[in-house]
């Protein structure tokens, strides 16, 4: 069982729109637009990601009582360094993901890269400056990963995983780049 949709404010729906359709690929299907119980009204906007049963959406809000200055980064709204709340979204081959990256840096966004050796991943940032990420799963999970997963559920003193074997930071080549 997968979700259906994320669903995110955000205050500039052109950048929005712009990020996830014309960077990302992801379609906007569908749109919503109603009154807020609270008072005011929104439009909320759902973009495909790999077939109608994937969607991430977000809500631009009109006159909602209470959202005058909300913060969209979701760590920062939450007081947390900024990647522990990101957005991950998967690749099936290092093709995509290499396709991915190269997106990435021809729009204007710098890219980082790690490799966990269980999974690679390269993450930039959105407009509403949350971390996103694509990953791809390079490992397998055996039973001696879960046993020591299970067992950090209720460790008192860490037992710290490597550090990745590759960190590297590409920067933007594209259009983005030079504003």
């Amino acid at each position: 069982m997968g979700y259906h949709h994320l669903a995110l404010a955000a205050k500039d729906m052109k950048a929005i729109h712009d990020f996830y359709e014309g960077v990302m690929g992801f379609d906007l299907v569908k749109v919503e637009v109603a009154p807020v119980q609270e008072g005011g009204w929104a439009k909320h906007f759902f973009y495909r990601m790999e077939d109608d049963s994937k969607f991430i959406a977000f809500w631009e809000m009109h006159d909602v009582p209470g959202t005058e200055g909300f913060e969209t980064n979701l760590s920062k709204a939450a007081g947390v360094p900024d990647q522990i709340n990101h957005i991950s979204f998967d690749v099936p081959d290092m093709d995509a993901f290499n396709m991915r990256m190269q997106q990435w840096l021809d729009a204007g966004y710098d890219v980082l890269e790690l490799d966990h050796e269980w999974c690679r991943s390269i993450y930039t940032k959105d407009p509403n400056d949350n971390f996103v990420e694509f990953c791809l799963t390079t490992g397998e999970f055996t039973a001696a990963d879960r046993e020591h997963a299970l067992a950090q559920l209720t460790a008192k003193e860490p037992s710290f995983s490597k550090p990745p074997v590759k960190m590297e930071i590409h920067k933007a080549t594209g259009s983005a780049a030079a504003e």
